[in-house]
């Protein structure tokens, strides 16, 4: 004796269509399909049970317990594989970002590219990037060098002017560049504690000393009573991009290439690697021929002659 989960869904479901409409022309017309096959459905279904589901002679037609409870077993059953497969979930991508570090264009553009891929940005302490990164807390992170970069992955992005915060007051608020040298007999913070920069400044607008920071630190902590001046010779400090090498994913990918302002049609895009190649355009036998460029020469030539702009000379500039 066959039991429901062996039986045939689509007999299964003729034989429900027909025990709870107890009717065989209005659950035929129901399915679309011939009354004769639905008689037929059901006769192979009592054969195969070795039972009578309905009541002969019946009418109207009736259940025979042993179809009522079928009928129960066939919904279950049904309803178990009429239930679609969940697709996993993707994950969300996890980018993590030291201080001064503004990732709100790279979260538009990731938005509009793979709306399917979460994005979740989670700010950090500099103290704590590297030790998120290796954590598992974050997939990927902005972070400033160095770092050690052992299982890490690390691209360098762009380098900040070192800037000096100093009081308005201050002699060397008059320049708006200034040498190392021009902080001579000041006491200086560590402008390497990134993450106490606020206390920092703090001490610099009460008259303590000077600070070296970030440029854009020095943005972040922007206060009324202090003044940023960039300092011409000190090299200043790199951001950078850096993830797990052995969690390499095609997000992790993708998102180093909108990082990198690659196109979303970029041939080192995954996802458009994954689309299939086109054909190539047959030429037309009518194309015009290329344009003359016999008249671009003197163009050229006089683009050739023209003067080229002079860098600006570094060195202290008085403010106005």
């Amino acid at each position: 004796m066959s039991s429901p989960d062996s039986i045939d869904p689509e007999r299964l479901r003729q034989f429900v269509a027909v025990a709870d409409e107890l009717h065989f022309a209005r659950a035929a017309r129901a399915l679309g399909i011939a009354r004769q096959r639905l008689s037929r459905t059901v006769i192979e279904l009592e054969q195969e049970l070795g039972e009578r589901l309905f009541v002969p002679g019946a009418q109207p037609t009736e259940l025979t317990a042993a179809g009522a409870a079928l009928r129960e077993q066939a919904r279950a059953v049904l309803a178990h594989t009429a239930q679609p497969v969940a697709e996993p979930e993707a994950a969300a991508l996890r980018v993590g970002f030291a201080p001064g570090v503004t990732v709100s264009k790279w979260e538009r553009i990731w938005a509009e590219r793979f709306p399917e891929v979460p994005l979740t940005t989670v700010p950090l302490a500099q103290a704590e990037q590297e030790r998120a990164l290796r954590a598992g807390e974050v997939d990927m992170c902005f972070v400033r060098l160095p770092v050690d970069r052992d299982g890490l992955s690390v691209i360098s992005l762009y380098r900040e002017l070192a800037v000096a915060v100093v009081p308005k007051e201050h002699p060397v608020a008059a320049y708006d560049e200034i040498a190392e040298a021009d902080l001579a007999g000041w006491q200086r913070h560590d402008g390497d504690d990134i993450d106490g920069a606020a206390g920092i400044l703090e001490l610099v607008a009460a008259g303590v000393g000077v600070a070296v920071l970030p440029h854009s630190i020095a943005r972040l902590h922007a206060r009324r009573d202090l003044v940023y001046r960039t300092v011409t010779d000190l090299p200043g400090t790199e951001v950078a991009l850096a993830w797990p090498s052995a969690a390499t994913t095609e997000p992790v990918e993708e998102f180093v290439g909108v990082v990198r302002g690659r196109t979303a049609r970029s041939t080192r895009s995954p996802s458009a690697r994954a689309e299939p190649a086109k054909t190539a355009r047959t030429p037309s036998a009518r194309a015009e021929p290329a344009k003359s460029n016999r008249a671009q020469p003197k163009k050229a030539a006089a683009k050739r002659g023209a003067p080229r702009a002079s860098a600006p000379k570094q060195g202290r500039r008085r403010t106005r």
